[in-house]
């Protein structure tokens, strides 16, 4: 993958669906979260055609607020998995990124948790709520278990009636890593889609 990772979509669609395409404009993969499941699902194409299944990311129970996502590749393998830390979510947004048994590699973090807080005001009051999305703009830090040394980070980019993101390598990591925390942002993304 060719970084910065650019993520687009549409907030007022009926069936969220994410186009991932790297710093040339190639497209990386298609994501479409399917509606009206108890427990979420999540698949993840090549490109718009859906002619091609890189991954599914399947909830482990229905609809909870500390549920662990599951990855699982083509074949049906689990590779890793993402989970919000619930308690820790409730200030500053906080994710853990396991491998296929649990273990932790890790770590999502919101940057600066003031954002969600003049998000949830503004985004109260007319007018000017409709433009919290172009104002208020949040950055996630990936960093791995145990180290505040960021990896990747996540930065919400700027954009009227549709969300976009730029998540950008800072530390090398290899091609597992790269596909684990791809399959994380794209969930986390969809969880926390609906602020700034």
């Amino acid at each position: 993958m060719e970084f910065p990772l650019n993520l687009s979509f549409k907030i007022v669609a009926l069936a969220p669906q994410i186009q991932v395409t790297d710093r040339n404009g190639n497209s990386v993969c298609y994501v479409r979260q399917k509606i009206l499941k108890l427990k979420e699902s999540v698949e993840v194409f090549t490109d718009k055609s859906k002619s091609q299944r890189i991954a599914k990311i399947k909830a482990d129970r229905i609809i909870d607020f500390s549920a662990r996502y599951w990855f699982r590749d083509a074949n049906d393998n689990i590779f890793g998995s993402i989970k919000r830390l619930g308690m820790r979510s409730l200030w500053k947004s906080h994710y853990e990124v396991t491998d296929e048994s649990e273990n932790p590699l890790f770590t999502i973090r919101e940057a600066n948790p003031w954002v969600k807080v003049v998000d949830s005001i503004l985004g109260e009051v007319p007018i000017v709520g409709a433009l919290t999305g172009y104002m208020l703009n949040p950055t996630y830090h990936i960093s791995r278990t145990g180290t505040d040394d960021v990896v990747v980070k996540i930065r919400k980019v700027p954009a009227f009636w549709e969300g976009k993101f730029e998540i950008q390598e800072i530390s090398d990591i290899d091609e597992q890593e790269e596909l684990r925390l791809t399959m994380a942002t794209l969930m986390m993304v969809l969880l926390e889609r609906r602020r700034g």
